[in-house]
């Protein structure tokens, strides 16, 4: 290790996919004289490497910035950079996946470290609910959508603040507010991003990302009486929760105790929603739940459906070739095989679910290839411009009947199809006691009262 002015300096390298390794960044060594950060790998997301993290955000300690260097040089980084510590910063990987990397790092001569959520969570000066996940797909999406409703109806004005995204000009990035489509248009948002913001426009909420989540906080603290966290994958919070509420998913039991840091959020939980029961069967709800159990005996349970409504109930489905259009996290980072449009195709009868990956092009191949166990659905990627272009080529080289859009925004709007389309939405709705409701009221970040 260099000494600078009498300090041991620890030289770091942050193995990341452009969200929670600059947040840590920016929290934890931004501001330390004796941690100089050499580099950055990037991992899970496309063309998220060769970048730099530029001046505006890390700082006058590192006036040319930090580089971002594909995760597969990770050794060659070690050792060119002098390395001393490798700090392991990205979600929704397998506990074996860590540790792979981790025993690539140690052979490589540094050591391996993971920081404690404590480390790295911001404080409020509002309430804070935070809806995080054992695993991508679990229903966060709708969970914080619901979590918003109960706010808004108690009275309370409410901002979303969102996990990072951060694929495109990163000093512009700093900080983003949106509060209409007009807005994700001027950020060129990728479809991945419209998936997370733009149901939370459609329910009237607005939403705060970035990437200085401690500037994102404070604007949406200005303009709110709550904070509601609306967690990326499994990751754990980057702002300290009154109430930490996380989605298990019986569709994948044994999950929530195999992945990172899902299993921590499980151990952190104030509340554990088992959602999907309505579609899981009754083994998978009994041994998911029964896992929370062991795992968190102080977390209250709240079971929760995700029930699936087909545009038109439908009608144009059955007897049909159809193509189902999936949530691409869900299918690839989470490991599912199938979503809500292939349930829908299937309720309503179709004749037959296209499989695509014959019919895939480009990036869309290439998933496929990433990912041998997707079933037969397409999953909507869409970091880019070309990526779109690929989607929809794939979708015309099918040659469906019809178009299932299982995806959280209506893909209509951005990809120009030539056959009938029907969106599938899903939403949340509480099976028992107690409701997400009792558990803001019990927390006292709503009064019982104002309950309806």
């Amino acid at each position: 290790m260099p000494i600078l002015c009498g300090v041991t300096v620890r030289r770091v390298l942050i193995a990341g996919a452009a969200g929670r390794d600059f947040h840590n960044f920016n929290v934890v060594y931004r501001e330390r004289d004796d941690v100089e950060v050499v580099a950055f790998t990037a991992a899970q997301i496309p063309n998220i490497d060769g970048r730099v993290y530029p001046p505006a955000l890390s700082g006058e300690r590192y006036p040319d910035g930090i580089p971002i260097l594909p995760e597969r040089e990770l050794e060659q980084a070690v050792r060119e950079l002098a390395v001393d510590e490798v700090v392991f910063a990205y979600s929704d990987v397998s506990h074996q996946h860590v540790m792979h990397l981790g025993s690539r790092a140690l052979a490589a001569g540094a050591s391996y470290t993971l920081l404690a959520p404590e480390r790295t969570m911001l404080a409020s000066t509002l309430p804070v609910v935070a809806v995080c996940a054992v695993r991508t797909g679990a229903g966060k999406s709708q969970t914080t959508r619901r979590v918003a409703d109960v706010l808004r109806d108690a009275g309370r004005r409410v901002a979303v603040i969102r996990h990072p995204m951060p694929y495109g000009d990163l000093a512009r990035q700093a900080t983003q507010r949106f509060e209409t489509y007009a807005d994700l248009d001027a950020a060129q948002c990728t479809i991945e991003e419209r998936e997370e913001y733009e149901p939370h426009l459609a329910q009237g909420n607005v939403v705060y990302a970035g990437i200085d989540y401690a500037a994102v906080l404070a604007q949406a603290e200005a303009d709110a009486d709550v904070v509601v966290w609306d967690g990326g994958n499994n990751d754990t919070p980057f702002v300290r929760p009154t109430v930490h509420v996380v989605v298990v998913d019986p569709h994948r039991p044994g999950h929530e105790l195999r992945y990172h840091p899902g299993e921590t959020n499980l151990r952190m939980a104030d509340v554990c929603v088992v959602n999907k029961v309505d579609t899981a069967s009754a083994e998978a709800v009994e041994a998911v739940t029964e896992s929370v159990g062991r795992a968190n005996p102080d977390a209250a349970i709240v079971l929760a459906a995700s029930p699936i409504e087909l545009e038109d109930d439908g009608a144009e489905v059955a007897g049909k070739r159809v193509l189902a259009i999936e949530d691409g996290p869900t299918l690839t980072h989470g490991e599912m095989t199938y979503g809500a449009a292939a349930l829908a195709a299937e309720a309503h009868g179709a004749a037959e679910l296209i499989d695509p990956r014959p019919h895939a092009v480009g990036s869309i191949a290439a998933t496929f290839a990433a990912y041998p166990e997707l079933g037969p659905v397409l999953p909507a990627t869409g970091y880019g411009d070309a990526q779109v272009r690929e989607l929809r080529e794939t979708i015309v080289r099918s040659r469906p009947d019809v178009v299932l859009v299982g995806t959280p925004i209506d893909l209509r709007r951005l990809v120009d199809l030539d056959v009938p389309a029907l969106r599938v939405t899903y939403r949340l709705e509480e099976t028992g006691t107690p409701t997400l409701a009792d558990v803001l009221a019990a927390h006292g970040v709503i009064e019982q009262r104002a309950l309806i």
